[in-house]
């Protein structure tokens, strides 16, 4: 059995994803960048994360979705809305091969920043 590649940075974690993930996963990027700007971006679990004073946000790419940690619990209107998109424990799941509603995520963004300050 072959462990699972631990990646550097960023960067080289998108590298190893597929190009439609690859191109989701930095308009996420970019949507963290500009809604919280003083967030640092990290690896945490093997995922590309930010963080302030610690880890507020995690994103990776799967097979056929894209999953946002932890779950959104600050806002119970935006939870609300994003109940088809919820997982298993709350986390979030976009499919892929279907419009990703940035909109949501970056509302997404700004309470999780906001969710772990």
């Amino acid at each position: 059995m072959t462990e699972p590649p631990e990646f550097a940075d960023i960067d080289n974690y998108l590298a190893s994803v597929s190009p439609e993930s690859k191109l989701i996963l930095g308009e996420i990027r970019k949507l963290l960048q500009v809604k919280v700007p003083t967030a640092t971006e990290t690896i945490s679990y093997q995922m590309p994360a930010f963080k302030l004073s610690r880890t507020f946000i995690y994103f990776a790419a799967f097979k056929k979705h894209i999953g946002i940690y932890p779950p959104v619990k600050a806002d119970k209107a935006l939870a609300e809305a994003l109940l088809p998109y919820s997982g298993e424990k709350g986390n979030l799941k976009f499919p892929l091969g279907q419009p990703m509603p940035y909109k949501f995520i970056g509302r997404v963004v700004v309470v999780l920043a906001k969710q772990y300050e």
